[in-house]
This record gives C-alpha cells, structure tokens and sequence, in this order.
C-alpha cells in the first residue's frame, strides 16, 4: 500500500524558512515524479516545485523559484521541500504527490497518482 506522510509545517515569519518533508512508502516512483502543491480553501491545488525521482531533474513554479529548494534521498525515500524567504502568500496546505508516469508532465496535478494528507503552513508576523 502506497503512502506519502508529510511533516514540517507550522508557522513563521514572513522572511523566514521552512523544511517540509515528505516521506514515500510502498513502492517506488522511478517513472515519475514526487511534487509538492499547495491549496487554499475552494481553490485548486497549486504547483508548488517537483523532482523526478530517476535523474534528481527539478521544477518549480515561477512564484517559488530561488526561494525553494527540493531534493530528494534515494536511500531514505524521503523528498525534501526547503523554503526560504517565506511570504504571506505561501499560506496553505502543502500536499506530497506521487506520479507513477511523467507523461502529464509535472505540474498538473492531475497527472499525480497518489497524495498525501496535507499540512499546514502559515505565514505571518
């Protein structure tokens, strides 16, 4: 049985960092990706960042780009989301996704299998 269990979240300062982590269990995504969207209430849910689990290649959304990082520990089957200079507007909850294909591309959440249950980031002072 697959499963992604997300940890990190809480709350900081606009400016400041957080680390999520998302670990995968269950079966491995070397066709695919492991990606990171955000949602606000009713909304959809956004393309955050993404890493192919084959290769370590990375993708990330405009808003996020040279603020985040994500990597990822082959060994650990653990995918990493480091944000830095936080800003308000990164408020949501942040899903881990897996893809067992990357046929879709990356950033459509559509083109995600399995998800995790969320967590919770606040930014604000």
């Amino acid at each position: 049985q697959v499963s992604l269990v997300e940890s990190g979240g809480g709350l900081a300062r606009p400016g400041g960092s957080l680390r999520l982590s998302c670990v995968v269990s269950g079966r491995t995504f070397s066709g695919g990706s492991i990606g990171w969207f955000r949602q606000v209430i009713e909304n959809d849910r956004e393309f955050v960042a993404a890493i192919r689990w084959s290769g370590g290649f990375t993708f990330y959304a405009d808003r996020v780009q040279g603020r985040f990082d994500i990597s990822r520990d082959t060994a650990k089957n653990t995918v990493v989301l480091q944000m830095n200079n936080l800003e308000p507007a990164d408020t949501g909850v942040y899903y881990c996704a897996a893809q067992e294909s990357s046929k879709y591309g990356s950033a459509w959440s559509g083109g995600y299998d399995y998800w995790g249950r969320g967590i919770q980031v606040t930014v604000s002072s």
